[in-house]
């Protein structure tokens, strides 16, 4: 049911507590297969809670819906989360095609890979590359060559699905692609063979947050002259706010770092998540000024997050960064053959 969805979207992009989310998508793909006639029987016997799944407040937004009236829950979500999430960007969001950052249930993400792109599609994008993690990150539940293999088959299988409803053409596309760790000498976190079959790689340093300097920059380097890498992920891995607390970016050498994405052809992330905002506005204003490009990506682990983009929109905007330069305003066929260098 889209108001179940709507309202969890709502939640998300809120960033409101998981488990909220959760019972609205649990009870919208409980009542997925049945047709409005038995929806409407159900809740005029009062049984919906009956069905796994549905429970008192989503009950009660349904019966809403049936009755014709606009949920009490939506209303109130719309009114606080339902407007704009910053006072600019809306050029450059505009001109986005796509988003080369998210994560599914495959990894940390909450969603299934259907869900985020039935919600990048809603939003207007025209590819949305799946960028689960890597193998070494064990937290985020980082995908094998084998479970990585899998998922490549449903994405396959989603983008049949797609063209069989006519999103075929110029039309919606997901991409297969990685948020590859950048192990402790600049090597990625995946076999080359795997790295090859993909779209779209971001690398993206996730351990050793505190090396020394000298050693992250070579790090860094060395990432970023692997032909695989694309785009380098949130490159100080700073955190300035939420729930997992602050920590401070790593320190190393942005002049040669940057020097060498722009060298290689590497965009840099520009993170949209409230709590990165990465990298910070003075190395995001040098990665300009060296002439890199960029990725504005949401790096989304559930569908309303997806929406996250702006913020990062608002950040390139106001450091002039022309939308020439952002390669997910590219056509979709233009960003491949960047991504196939």
């Amino acid at each position: 049911m889209a108001t179940l969805r709507r309202i969890a979207f709502l939640l998300e992009r809120g960033r409101q507590e998981t488990y909220k989310v959760k019972a609205f998508r649990a009870a919208a793909a409980s009542l997925l297969p049945l047709g409005d006639d038995e929806i409407a029987a159900r809740v005029a016997a009062g049984t919906l809670t009956d069905l796994p799944g549905i429970g008192a407040s989503t009950a009660k937004v349904v019966a809403q819906v049936v009755a014709g009236e606009v949920p009490d829950r939506l209303a109130s979500l719309e009114e606080e989360y339902g407007g704009s999430l910053v006072s600019g960007g809306d050029g450059l969001r505009a001109a986005l095609r796509g988003d080369l950052h998210s994560h599914s249930d495959w990894s940390d993400g909450g969603s299934p890979i259907e869900e985020m792109a039935f919600t990048a599609i809603e939003l207007g994008h025209d590819y949305l590359v799946l960028t689960d993690h890597s193998p070494r990150l064990t937290v985020a539940r980082g995908l094998s060559v084998e479970r990585l293999q899998r998922q490549l088959a449903v994405v396959d299988a989603i983008n049949e699905h797609l063209v069989s409803a006519g999103a075929d053409g110029d039309g919606f596309t997901v991409l297969k692609g990685i948020e590859v760790d950048i192990l402790d000498d600049g090597s990625l976190d995946q076999t080359e063979e795997m790295l090859g079959r993909l779209d779209v790689r971001v690398a993206s340093v996730h351990s050793k947050l505190k090396m020394e300097p000298d050693e992250m920059t070579k790090r860094m380097v060395a990432a970023i002259e692997n032909p695989f890498t694309n785009v380098l992920g949130h490159c100080t891995g700073r955190l300035i706010t939420g729930n997992r607390g602050t920590r401070p970016g790593s320190r190393f050498d942005a002049r040669k770092v940057f020097e060498a994405a722009a060298e290689h052809g590497v965009a840099i992330e520009i993170n949209s998540r409230p709590e990165r905002r990465d990298p910070p506005t003075e190395l995001l204003e040098q990665a300009r000024d060296i002439g890199c490009l960029f990725s504005i990506d949401s790096d989304a682990h559930a569908p309303g997050q997806l929406d996250f983009q702006v913020y990062g929109c608002e950040r390139a905007e106001a450091a002039g960064i022309e939308a020439e330069r952002i390669v997910n305003t590219w056509p979709r066929q233009r960003l491949l053959e960047w991504a196939r260098r």
